[in-house]
């Protein structure tokens, strides 16, 4: 059973949640954001779910687990529960953190404080566990310490009916807290432009155009897997936010600067840090062709790697047989180092040769 203990720390005090507290934890549960990510919690939110929660924080302390109240400057600015430690001395942490609290750094300086006060209670193991599509408490957990260990797909059900992906964490007692820096930052102020074309983060939203991108006959002709179900795509684009905090790859839309008009896809992925190196992928749609879009998005997206990560090299692997990709390669500055044959299988059986392309980092 873990103690009720009161916790300091910085200006943040932890302690058990009291009926004072009912009101502020009304405003916070009706928030947007925390009905967006808490689906189990009632909406719209009334005071007696707050005297309910309170009941349910007491609970909590009596079967061994704990919940806090986050206070700072005696204000209540959020909360902090801790699963009862199983037979393996194994338990789990959830945080919540007010509209009016957050960008603070409140969430991760949390974590850290309780998570170590369980291992000081004879916790082994603290899990942690966010939904794929929630940045902030995604980026919470690698701030924090813990150790991404996978995924669980489909885990819970959202308000809207579907399941959503959670990516799990851990720390163990004793683990170093490593806090690393971001390998690929985000862009700053959210995009890339040059008043000609935009590129922003792919999105949910941009799935029904990315997905008639891919059926289109030119486009799935050069590609490595055929097009899959609408479903799917709109899967790949609800982990892109998810897979570029975590430095795994960056997934863009191409737009028309004068319009906002979905023209395509822009990838750098397969970043490998050790070696410093990524790839870039890219296709476009047939009524933006022709316009030089993708010359510049490439030399956008590759202007700025250099500018703002560690990648020293970004290749690419064109089909044999398209020109056009080429093209838009050898116009950005990279020089084909060579051919790999028949390294893919098209869609008639036959075996395709693939060029291989670098650019380097200037000097």
């Amino acid at each position: 059973m873990l103690p009720r203990d009161v916790i300091s720390t910085g200006h943040l005090i932890l302690r058990p949640p009291v009926a004072g507290d009912a009101e502020a934890i009304v405003r916070i549960c009706g928030d947007p954001v925390t009905t967006r990510f808490m689906p189990l919690l009632p909406a719209p939110y009334a005071l007696e779910d707050a005297h309910r929660q309170l009941r349910d924080a007491a609970a909590r302390w009596e079967e061994g687990g704990a919940a806090f109240a986050i206070t700072e400057n005696g204000q209540y600015i959020g909360s902090v529960g801790v699963r009862p430690p199983d037979h393996w001395g194994v338990t789990e942490i959830g945080y919540l953190v007010a509209p009016w609290a957050r960008g603070k750094n409140v969430a991760t300086t949390v974590a850290r404080a309780v998570t170590d006060w369980a291992f000081d209670q004879g916790v082994r193991r603290v899990e942690l566990q966010a939904e794929v599509e929630n940045l902030a408490s995604l980026r919470v957990a690698y701030k924090a310490g813990f150790l991404e260990e996978g995924r669980r797909r489909g885990a819970k059900r959202l308000r809207d009916g579907r399941f959503a992906d959670f990516v799990m964490f851990g720390r163990l007692s004793g683990d170093p807290v490593v806090v690393a820096e971001t390998y690929l930052p985000f862009f700053e102020g959210g995009e890339l432009s040059d008043g000609v074309v935009r590129l922003t983060p792919l999105t949910v939203e941009d799935a029904g155009d990315y997905h008639r991108m891919l059926a289109d006959p030119s486009v799935a002709a050069y590609s490595v897997t055929p097009p899959g179900p609408l479903e799917d795509d709109e899967r790949r684009c609800r982990n892109t936010g998810y897979w570029w905090l975590s430095g795994q790859r960056i997934e863009l839309a191409v737009r028309d600067a004068a319009s906002g008009a979905f023209a395509g896809h822009l990838q750098l992925t397969q970043v490998v840090q050790a070696l410093g190196q990524a790839m870039v992928g890219y296709s476009l749609l047939p009524e933006f062709r022709g316009r030089g879009f993708m010359t510049r998005a490439v030399g956008l997206l590759v202007d700025w790697a250099f500018a703002n990560t560690a990648l020293h090299r970004i290749v690419a692997g064109t089909d044999a047989g398209n020109a056009a990709s080429q093209a838009v390669l050898e116009r950005t500055g990279f020089r084909r180092e060579g051919v790999h044959r028949e390294l893919f299988m098209k869609e008639d059986g036959r075996w395709a040769d693939d060029v291989e392309w670098a650019r380097i980092r200037p000097s």
